[in-house]
């Protein structure tokens, strides 16, 4: 099988090194206590990553698994619990609060926009009775970027336990759990990290755990209960056997990461974003969201008379570069390009550009310029 460059916004490009670190011989986790070594040290590295001192843990499940968890562990029958909502993985909070029993509220921001914190701060006057509440940083599927970094010291000074979802910002965007207040931030393999999908990855505060062992009703579930992994070092138990050889990948990724250096890969991030944006605009396309810009992914309204999947398929088939459509609300409006991680490379984004533009006029749009030529001018 030929694999076309993977544009999209997760899962990503990935690096060789990562690739061969899964192929490495393997010994029984559930045994080896070297490996529980191993595994406390990557998820160290992982809190470096995130520039936590919080304890971090490694689930056996792609993304979403962390926002369930973090839900699963939180929730009890009644708790009232505020969902912030200005995209689709925003509002989808709901779904797992509402499944454990809990009370949704949201609080809805404008899908184009990043949310109004002074809209916020005057729903939280007047109502701040919450358990928990959920923000999404990046929200994928429209690419609005929502400034976490304040929504959370303002949910914190309420007494309001912090969830976060940066699956897909955290490693092309600032992120700093113990600076922000940030209680429980998820994060997963097959974004910005680049390595397959298939982990999730977290960080859980000293308050978080005291809210899950202060439940008057025990957690429902077991592969989604937090709790159960607090000890697992001091007492050398797995909840269940880990997967060995996607931790070997993502311990090469997170080496990957500081190696490079969090300041150069998000300053790596931001050039690519900006160019990204100026090059779409300048050419005469129109982007989907109005601000709140995130650099990881690039959301683009289809021009009137273009249909998206043959757009896409043409990208596909004729210059072998796979990006992304949208779902739900956005489905058949926009497309998406992943510059993310591994993705977030000049050559990938400007041939990515050159496809896409090609495939533009085969579909009979004419741009105002040459997208590559704008994108280069904005990155060397």
């Amino acid at each position: 099988m030929k694999v076309p460059y993977i544009m999209t916004p997760g899962p990503t490009q990935v690096r060789e090194n990562v690739r061969l670190a899964r192929a490495l011989e393997t010994t029984n986790p559930d045994l080896d206590i070297q490996f529980f070594d191993f595994y406390k040290e990557t998820c160290e590295r992982i809190g470096q990553f995130l520039n936590t001192k919080n304890e971090v843990r490694i689930l056996s499940g792609e993304g979403i698994l962390g926002l369930e968890a973090a839900c699963a562990s939180l929730t009890e029958k009644g708790d009232r619990v505020l969902v912030i909502d200005n995209g689709i993985f925003g509002e989808g909070f709901a779904d797992f609060v509402k499944m454990y029993g809990g009370e949704a509220v949201f609080f809805k921001g404008d899908r184009q926009k990043k949310i109004d914190l002074s809209a916020l701060k005057e729903f939280l006057d007047k109502d701040s009775d919450f358990k928990y509440a959920t923000i999404v940083h990046c929200d994928t599927p429209s690419g609005v970027l929502n400034e976490v970094d304040k929504i959370c010291p303002l949910l914190k000074e309420r007494g309001i336990i912090t969830v976060v979802d940066s699956v897909a910002a955290m490693g092309g965007e600032e992120f700093r759990v113990d600076d922000w207040q940030i209680d429980i931030a998820l994060g997963g393999s097959q974004k910005a990290v680049s390595a397959p999908p298939g982990l999730t990855f977290l960080s859980i505060s000293d308050d978080a755990f005291q809210v899950m062992e202060n439940r008057k009703e025990p957690i429902a579930g077991f592969y989604c209960n937090l709790l159960v992994w607090k000890s697992y070092y001091k007492d050398k138990w797995f909840p269940y056997t880990q997967p060995i050889s996607d931790i070997l990948g993502l311990r090469a990724a997170i080496d990957n990461i500081l190696e490079e250096g969090q300041e150069n890969m998000i300053n790596r991030h931001k050039k690519i974003g900006s160019a990204t944006r100026k090059a779409i605009i300048e050419t005469g396309l129109n982007l989907y969201i109005k601000d709140g810009y995130a650099n990881t992914v690039t959301v683009i309204q289809i021009p009137d008379g273009v249909d998206d999947k043959k757009l896409r398929d043409c990208m596909l088939n004729d210059y072998g570069v796979f990006i992304a459509g949208s779902f739900g609300y956005l489905e058949g409006k926009v497309i998406r390009i992943g510059h993310m991680g591994e993705n977030a490379r000049i050559d990938k984004v400007s041939y990515t550009l050159f496809a896409l533009q090609r495939s533009l006029e085969n579909s009979g749009f004419k741009c105002k310029d040459d997208m590559v030529k704008v994108f280069l001018k904005y990155t060397c």
